[in-house]
């Protein structure tokens, strides 16, 4: 559990079973903190007929390739989040097409919202926390060592990636 102190009368919280789940609760007014993951959103681009993925530069998975993402922010929308942060990582305007999926896993604190999209504007530059930024054809992804170790969250990230990247992938079977 992560609250220490009530957030509504800063009494120290104290671990109960409510509603058959672990939580924390206040036992002076009854305030109950309940943890819920934080929502992500993911932009998988296509620029000039590829694929544009960022070197990830912090954890998870940094060092990594993957697709634009980040927390989504007070204030904004899921599609607004991801279309901030392909512009962030990556420099490039985008306009998104469509969902491409919602993945969720019990241990992990994140839920990925997720869409295809295309770039409509800017110039690829690797930016905020991505250390490079790059175009992929079909079937030249670059090949990734599986997580060996990491944390829960790095693991179910590479496969949500894997899972995201997987028609730009199954090209190489193809070709």
């Amino acid at each position: 559990m992560t609250a220490q102190h009530c957030s509504r009368c800063g009494s120290r919280m104290v671990p109960a079973i409510i509603a058959e789940r672990q939580r924390e609760q206040c036992p002076a007014c009854g305030f109950i903190s309940y943890r819920n993951p934080a929502p992500v959103a993911m932009a998988v681009i296509e620029h000039e007929g590829k694929l544009v993925l960022i070197r990830r530069r912090d954890a998870p998975l940094a060092g990594y390739w993957a697709p634009p993402a980040g927390y989504v922010e007070i204030g904004e929308s899921v599609a607004g989040a991801a279309i901030r942060e392909a512009r962030e990582e990556s420099g490039l305007e985008i306009v998104l097409d469509e969902l491409a999926g919602v993945y969720s896993q019990a241990d992990v604190e994140v839920l990925i919202v997720a869409y295809r999209a295309h770039a409509v504007g800017g110039s690829l530059v690797a930016g905020d926390d991505a250390s490079e930024a790059a175009l992929f054809a079909c079937g030249q992804l670059p090949q990734q060592p599986p997580v060996a170790a990491g944390t829960a969250t790095d693991a179910w990230l590479q496969q949500v990636i894997l899972d995201l990247t997987a028609p730009w992938r199954q090209a190489e079977a193809v070709t």
